[in-house]
This record gives structure tokens, C-alpha cells and sequence, in this order.
């Protein structure tokens, strides 16, 4: 065998035994008459000891030739450290090596395989198989491993059942941009890769399957953002027989199961916010909640003077940024640089200082006298030391900037903290969004989504008014998941594709299998997806979800490692029926 032991493994209480070890070489010291070597593997190092008194003359002088990364298996004898390291846990003892084999030689590792490395992150992500020798990224992958079990445990035990759908299926004109792929046998024609094992997952219901789970992955063809991945892992979910609070109350539990499984950390409370109250009270449907600054309308007690900024525009509002009120002048002109980054795209920001004595100095006294700051004041929750902080413009872009504004200020204050968790449902989503782009509606969330049954009436007269049965599920200022009731009547069903510009034909031409099953007794149904990548590297105490995904895209969607996408020979084109050329000039 290759080891006896593991090198996480070896305690004071092995002294004396016989042991086979495996690894990599982390580092080696050679004071001529003695050679320590770190020696190390998935669970964690042994330090090795190679003495000239103790150790064969020839294993000696193999031992000077390693270098770092080697692979090697080592025979010798557990004893007890003379300088323990009590940083490790297995401080207290090393090694003595008897023999040893050097199973594969390597190079000089292009970045130092250190917990703190001297490599920049384009070069670790194009030698990625190395970065996953450190520990802060192969921990994290073990993370992702415990979460995902746990998932998997807490759903079985529901009574959910785990079932793969397929990855080659029909690409659909809603959401966003399909990878598609060419298909040989069928010329002209093409499968997509599924955003989403969305209506899979109704049709299993429509089989009766009851409660369906999958943690799968999904592709979507959209503009990159730094944290955003073209293919990610969803936590896909489906109940039959199930109204919004059964799905709710559900997956409530897998949460704070996992949560106290993973982080030992109980959370009780998960209070509820419509779509319009989180917008109007955070500017966004995913609000941080586990701090204040909350928004406040000022629209009524600014528009009252000769300040022409406030008065053209179509919101004024503020939030009181706590024990700021020290702010200097230059921290403050930082803050209004924030804001008008072309990434916020503020044009400026009003502020007032609330001073210990209870009066007020703002940027804009010449307009505004104390009383008028006091009010803002009183509206905002502003106290003695706070700084309110306002903008202005156009209703939706301005709250879009203020929370921007609200999330960075949570970072700077030190308010987003790692270790506690604050969840939250947002329910009642608008069902349908205006595009200006196209001139019509589009579904919020799938055009499978149910609209709530009281105001179907108003989809003739007021669609944009119309709410859904959805709901997401926001952790700590991410949405962790989404879903909905779905719709499960074919009158229904062929109702909403009208509404967002579906002639019948091309109903039937893209969703007529399903339109198909309703016919055969559809139950009422509904589900979620949570986004494992998201919900693992916050458990993990991070935003970032990178680290937490073996082999991720760059910001460019490109995996620098193996260098893909790649352009692929005429041969294979002509074979796929693909007319498209590419000369020397194109390439």
C-alpha cells in the first residue's frame, strides 16, 4: 500500500510505530547532518526527519535532491518531536525516515503553494491544479462537498426524490441568451444547455413524482459580472399538492438546518417583505438586513424651497449613515466621488451633518434652515453623531444608487458581519416587466409562474400591476434562491403566453409538450432554486464564490487552465452541418 496513515493523522499517542506516508514535499531544510522535510497531503503535514546517524547513508543523499512538489512515499518510525509546533496537530511528533521512493519528480511550481502565495490570481487560476494544493482553496472545496451532503440529507429525509433531467434540450425565447449546441445527426438543428430544469421538473410532478430535488448544473449566455459564472449549480426543487406557505415553511427548514448544521448557528426568524416594500425601504428586492439605513422619502420636505435640484426631481431620499457625523470634508467629497462613479452613476449627493449639540450643518444650508434639517432628521432616524446622506433624480436609478451607496457604507462601517446570518422572503413580485427595449412584457421570473388568482382580471386592463406566487429567498443581502407556484392549467397557461406576445403557433411550436400534459391532470405544484455556489460561499463567510468552484471562468467567461472557448477544425464544422468558415484573418 501507498500509506498506512494520512499526514493530518499521526498524534504522541503512534509513538514508536512503523508507518508508510505519501505527499507532496512542501518544503526541505538541510543542515548537512540532519534534513527535515514538511511533507504533505490533502489532510494536512508530517514533518519528516532524515538524521545521518539514524537514517541509511544512500537515503541521505537522495534526500538532498528533493525539491519542492515532489511526490514521494516515505517508511519509517513515528518519534517525538524535540521543538514541537503546537500550530499543527501533528506538532508533537515527526517521522524518522527509513527508506524512501520518489514516485514523481516536478518542477518548480510557478507561485509558492503557501497558504499566503506569491501568485497573482490569473496565474493561479491558469495553473488552477496547483492553487487547489493550498488549504484556503481545498478547504473550501471540502466546504462545498459538507454543504452539498447536507443538502442531500435534509431533502431525503423530506420525503425528496433525487432525479437527473436532461442537459441537451429545446432552447426557449425567454431569459437569457441559450449556449447552444450543434447537433450531426439532425443538420440545421440545435440543442441548448438548460438555464434550468424548469419545465422538467413540472412535467415530473405532472408524473406524480410529489417532490423532486437535483442539485444540477445550469448554463446562461449573459454578460459577465466579476462574481458571475456562465455555468453554475442550482439546488432545483419541485412539490406537488403545495400553496406558497408550504414552500415557504419548507425550505425555511433546509436553511436554518444547514446554517446550524454547517455554521452551529441558530437562526429563528425569517420575517417577510413584499417586492414594493423592499425597493421603496432598501432600493433593491435583495436587502441586507442586518443593519439599519433603512430609506426615507423626503420628497414632501424638500421640494418646498428654491433648491432646483431637489424640485425636478421625481424622488428625493435619504438614510442616516450611524455615528458618521465625524466624517471630514474630505471623507465626504470621497463618498460623493463614490456615488458618481459611472458604476453608481450618481450626479452628486447632498449631506448633513448631525452635530452632538442637536443643531445641524448640511451642504446645502443656503436653502434649507435648521427646522427643515431637523425634519430630515426625524424622517431619516438621523441622531446626534449620524450623517444623512441624500440623492436625487429619476424614482428607480436613484434608489438603485442609494442602496449601492447603503451596501458600501455596511462594508466600510463594519455592519455585514461574516458570522451572523439574516434571512429574508421577499414575496409579491411583480409578474410582469415592461422592456422598453422590445415594447412589451416580459415574465419577471418564467412565463410558468402564477399570477395571484384575485387579479387575473387585471392582466386585460393593468398588466404591469399584476402580482405573482413567487417569492426569493435573500441571505445577508444575496438572493439564495427563487421560485414560484407555477401555473398547472392549459387555459391558464396559453392566457400568460398571449399576454407576453406568444402567438398560439409559437405557443404550441416551443411549450406545447407541456401545454400537452396539463391536458392529462397536472396537480398544483411549485417550487424553488437555490444557487448552491452563492449559498455555499456565504455560509463560508464570503462574497465571493469563485474559490468555492473547482475549475471557475474568468470575468471573461474563459477557463484560462485549458484554454476554452476554442475554435474547433473546418472538418468537425462541415460534419455539424455548419456553414460559418473561419480564414486566417478571422482566427
Amino acid at each position: 500500500m501507498y500509506r498506512s496513515h494520512t499526514n493530518g493523522e499521526l498524534r504522541i499517542d503512534h509513538l514508536n510505530q512503523e508507518v508508510t506516508l505519501a505527499g507532496w514535499v512542501q518544503k526541505s531544510r538541510d543542515k548537512g547532518f540532519i534534513i527535515w522535510v514538511d511533507l504533505r497531503d490533502r489532510y494536512g503535514i508530517t514533518q519528516l526527519v532524515f538524521d545521518a546517524e539514524r537514517t541509511p547513508q544512500e537515503v541521505m543523499e537522495k534526500a538532498r535532491k528533493l525539491n519542492r512538489e515532489f511526490v514521494i512515499q516515505i517508511k519509517g518510525k513515528v518519534i517525538e518531536r524535540e521543538s514541537k509546533n503546537k500550530a499543527i496537530p501533528t506538532g508533537e511528533i515527526e517521522v524518522l525516515v527509513t527508506d524512501f521512493y520518489i514516485l514523481n519528480e516536478a518542477k518548480t511550481p510557478p507561485f509558492t503553494i503557501e497558504n499566503e502565495t506569491d501568485g497573482g490570481e490569473d496565474l493561479r487560476m491558469k495553473y488552477r491544479y496547483l492553487d487547489i494544493r493550498r488549504n484556503p482553496v481545498k478547504d473550501k472545496l471540502i466546504f462545498r462537498s459538507k454543504v452539498a451532503m447536507e443538502v442531500r440529507n435534509y431533502l431525503s429525509k423530506e420525503g425528496f426524490i433525487e432525479v437527473e433531467t436532461p442537459y441537451l434540450i429545446k432552447s426557449t425565447p425567454e431569459g437569457a441568451r441559450d449556449f447552444v449546441v450543434p447537433s450531426r445527426m439532425n443538420g440545421g438543428q440545435f440543442y441548448a444547455l438548460p438555464q434550468s430544469p424548469q419545465t422538467f421538473k413540472q412535467l415530473l410532478m405532472v408524473g406524480g413524482l410529489d417532490k423532486y430535488f437535483q442539485i444540477v448544473k445550469c448554463f446562461r449566455d449573459e454578460d459577465l459580472r466579476a462574481d458571475r459564472q456562465p455555468e453554475f449549480t442550482q439546488i432545483d426543487c419541485e412539490m406537488a399538492f403545495v400553496e406558497q406557505e408550504d414552500i415557504l415553511n419548507t425550505f425555511e427548514g433546509l436553511t436554518k438546518y444547514l446554517i446550524k448544521n454547517i455554521n452551529g448557528v441558530e437562526v429563528e426568524n425569517f420575517p417577510r417583505m413584499t417586492y414594493d416594500e423592499a425597493m421603496k425601504t432598501y432600493g433593491n428586492d435583495k436587502p441586507d438586513i442586518r443593519f439599519g439605513m433603512k430609506f426615507a422619502e423626503l420628497n414632501e420636505v424638500t421640494q418646498h424651497k428654491d433648491f432646483k435640484v431637489f424640485n425636478e426631481a421625481e424622488l428625493v431620499v435619504g438614510i442616516a449613515v450611524p455615528s458618521a457625523g465625524s466624517y471630514s470634508r474630505k471623507e465626504i467629497d470621497e463618498l460623493i466621488k463614490w456615488v458618481q462613479r459611472p458604476q453608481v452613476g450618481a450626479k452628486g449627493m447632498v449631506y448633513v451633518k448631525c452635530n452632538e449639540d442637536g443643531t445641524f450643518k448640511s451642504s446645502v444650508d443656503k436653502f434649507y434652515d435648521q427646522d427643515d434639517l431637523a425634519t430630515w432628521a426625524k424622517l431619516t432616524g438621523a441622531k446626534a453623531g449620524d450623517l444623512i446622506c441624500v440623492l436625487s433624480g429619476e424614482t428607480n436609478a436613484t434608489r438603485a444608487q442609494l442602496s449601492a451607496l447603503r451596501m458600501e457604507l455596511g462594508n466600510r462601517l463594519g455592519l455585514r458581519k461574516a458570522d451572523e446570518f439574516a434571512p429574508l422572503w421577499v414575496v409579491d413580485f411583480p409578474l410582469l416587466e415592461w422592456d422598453e427595449e422590445t415594447k412589451r412584457y416580459h415574465a419577471m421570473h418564467h412565463p410558468f409562474t402564477s399570477p395571484k388568482a384575485e387579479q387575473l382580471p387585471l392582466l386585460a386592463t393593468d398588466p404591469g400591476a399584476v402580482k405573482a406566487n413567487a417569492y426569493d429567498l435573500v441571505l445577508n443581502g444575496n438572493e439564495i434562491g427563487g421560485g414560484s407556484i407555477r401555473i398547472h392549467d392549459k387555459a391558464t397557461q396559453a392566457m400568460m403566453f398571449d399576454y407576453l406576445g406568444f402567438t398560439p403557433e409559437e405557443a404550441k411550436a416551443q411549450f406545447g409538450f407541456l401545454m400537452d400534459a396539463f391536458q392529462y391532470g397536472a396537480p398544483p405544484h411549485g417550487g424553488i432554486a437555490f444557487g448552491l455556489d452563492r449559498l455555499v460561499a456565504i455560509l463560508g463567510g464570503q462574497e465571493s464564490i469563485r474559490d468555492f468552484i473547482a475549475f471557475p471562468k474568468n470575468n471573461s467567461g474563459r477557463d484560462v487552465m485549458i484554454d476554452a472557448p476554442a475554435r474547433i477544425d473546418e472538418a468537425q464544422l462541415k460534419e455539424l452541418h455548419l456553414a460559418t468558415t473561419f480564414t486566417a484573418k478571422e482566427s
